[in-house]
């Protein structure tokens, strides 16, 4: 299984995105999942995209991307969790 390069943004690349890059980790490691996790600005994304495998972003997604691109505000929420994670988990699975 190759190591999968994801994106987490937010939109100053700080606080929120944090908090859902730990929660990522922890779902990648539940589940097996080589990734090497990047925190950055969404505004940073569409130049990124390139190198990447799949966005999570905790703000809107300003433009169409080339890779999977997840919102993951239910991390921040706690609504519909399990949904998201799931989502992240077999986008995930499709890029390896």
């Amino acid at each position: 299984m190759r190591k999968i390069k994801v994106l987490v943004a937010c939109g100053a690349g700080i606080a929120t995105s944090t908090v859902v890059m730990k929660k990522v980790e922890e779902l990648f490691a539940k589940h097996n999942i080589p990734a090497d996790i990047i925190q950055i600005k969404i505004a940073e994304a569409a130049a990124k995209q390139d190198e990447a495998d799949m966005l999570i972003s905790t703000t809107m997604l300003p433009t169409e991307y080339s890779i999977p691109a997840i919102k993951a505000m239910a991390f921040l929420t706690g609504i519909n969790t399990e949904k998201v994670e799931n989502e992240i988990v077999e986008a995930a699975k499709s890029v390896q």
